[in-house]
């Protein structure tokens, strides 16, 4: 169990410790389990919002969705600020692109971005609670987890060395068409025809964001693949309440 211990350390703060440092070929391995951990996350926001029942129905939505983001770190968020920075900045050009996403630093844009998803997620999650849909939840981390499985099965690591690397150059790739096949059906499983409605548009939301890394930096990066996550995770909620 040292690959989903891996991812579980990787993608959630919460207190994992590894008795070493990995194997790249665990590493590697570590990518079949993202979904498990998404479910994982979908769960404890599923719980939380049971225990949150009855509670003011905006500070119901804001807990949840500070839960949402304190489980993951905000690794991902991070991500998508540095790629939303980089990708204007960058005006079109591959180096300059991925040279601004090393800069630690966060520039307005940055700033509007991670403000705009944020507030969409909460409004998202208001309509949810709402409707008395918490099982709903489930679903959005489970994708956007998938959806980095299915980014490192299908795109390149345009980085050389560390940890990306490491994840792509190992990752076991009959078993992870597996892993997102099952997860599709488990998204069918909890939701019947809306889980495969929200499937169909995170495909497509999938399809052009990986389109648009191609044509910019000839693959993907971490900060893109976690800017992926947060869009994806965005657009199931969306789908979800449309």
């Amino acid at each position: 169990m040292l690959p989903f211990w891996i991812a579980l350390q990787f993608l959630s703060s919460l207190p994992v410790r590894l008795p070493g440092m990995p194997a790249p070929e665990q590493m590697g391995r570590s990518l079949l389990f993202y979904p498990l951990v998404g479910l994982l996350f979908g769960a404890v926001l599923w719980g939380l919002n049971a225990l949150l029942a009855g509670s003011p129905l905006l500070l119901h939505a804001a807990l949840l969705l500070s839960a949402w983001v304190l489980l993951s770190g905000a690794l991902h968020l991070d991500g998508l600020a540095d790629s939303a920075d980089a990708w204007l900045g960058g005006f079109g050009d591959r180096e300059r692109t991925l040279l601004i996403m090393k800069d630690p630093r966060s520039g307005p844009i940055a700033v509007v971005t991670l403000g705009l998803v944020l507030l969409l997620k909460f409004c998202a999650l208001l309509a949810l609670i709402e409707r008395g849909e918490g099982l709903l939840l489930l679903l959005a981390p489970l994708i956007g987890r998938a959806a980095l499985l299915g980014l490192f099965l299908c795109t390149p690591y345009v980085r050389s060395g560390g940890l990306g690397q490491a994840l792509a150059d190992h990752l076991p790739r009959r078993a992870g068409a597996l892993v997102l096949l099952a997860s599709a059906l488990l998204c069918g499983l909890l939701a019947g025809l809306e889980g495969l409605w929200v499937l169909a548009v995170a495909t497509l939301v999938f399809a052009w964001l990986r389109r648009l890394m191609v044509r910019r930096l000839g693959g993907t990066t971490g900060d893109t693949a976690g800017a992926l996550l947060e869009l994806l995770e965005l657009a199931v909620l969306i789908a979800l309440v449309l």
